[in-house]
């Protein structure tokens, strides 16, 4: 997989969304980290994903700091039908979360995709597939 530039792809998307069949990625902002902070006080997903809990506070910065970080783009995911069909806010239709990171400042071709299905009734779905694919896309040169 060929990735962009880190400045072309981790900053591109703070104004992108990525529409699939069943995902729809969006940019992370202040206004989905309440929901994210109530995900991650789950012990499952902590150790999941190898996370510490974070106060509601700390989730705000580290939002704050993804936002800005050279070397890692972060989608939240929606459910599409859901989102699509205007049952309710962003924050209503999360089911997850995206990241591209580039894991060689030298070598742009190299990166890693992590993908958080949080919402266990949307797991086993192909939610988790679709995202993988959508932002191996993304990240590829066109």
């Amino acid at each position: 997989m060929r990735m962009r530039s880190s400045l072309e792809t981790m900053k591109i998307n703070q104004n992108t969304v990525l529409q699939g069949k069943k995902v729809t990625l969006v940019p992370y902002t202040s206004a989905h980290v309440s929901r994210y902070h109530e995900w991650m006080k789950s012990e499952e997903l902590q150790r999941l994903t190898a996370s510490e809990p974070l106060s509601l506070e700390q989730e705000y910065e580290m939002q704050r700091s993804w936002q800005e970080d050279a070397d890692k783009c972060t989608f939240i995911v929606l459910d599409t039908e859901r989102w699509s069909g205007q049952a309710g806010t962003e924050e209503d239709c999360m089911v997850g979360d995206v990241n591209l990171f580039l894991t060689d400042m030298e070598d742009p071709t190299l990166g890693e995709i992590e993908v958080m299905i949080a919402e266990p009734s949307c797991r086993g779905r192909g939610f988790g597939k679709e995202t993988t694919l959508i932002m191996m896309f993304y990240g590829k040169d066109g």
